[in-house]
């Protein structure tokens, strides 16, 4: 069983930045395809952005450009820096594990003002 935690949402302004962290208890986080996904109030979860365990990036294309995933390996942690956020992007975040199985964390809460 992996367990995720994610950490650094909040409220920020349109324009601005913003960096969420997931820490995994997985020791071999390597491994795993890890991924961010986010929720919007009425909306399904959607895909956000992944990063294979060789270090190859996937992102949605609302946010190519924007967004970027990284992985820690040897902290088991990944990141999803946030820049140039816009009011669309306020949603729960939430950290995904990937490996025969799926894992996810509780989620955390960016919300971006106009």
């Amino acid at each position: 069983q992996v367990q995720l935690v994610e950490s650094g949402g909040g409220l920020v302004q349109a324009g601005g930045s913003l960096r969420v962290s997931c820490a995994a208890s997985e020791s071999n986080l390597k491994f795993y395809v890890m991924g961010w996904y986010r929720q919007a109030p009425g909306n399904q979860r959607e895909l956000v952005a992944t990063i294979t365990s060789g270090g190859t990036t996937n992102y949605a294309d609302s946010v190519k450009g924007r967004f970027t995933i990284s992985r820690d390996n040897a902290k088991n942690t990944i990141y999803l820096q946030m820049n140039s956020l816009k009011p669309e992007d306020t949603a729960i975040y939430y950290c995904n594990a990937r490996l025969l199985r799926n894992f996810w964390g509780q989620g955390t809460q960016v919300t971006v003002s106009s």
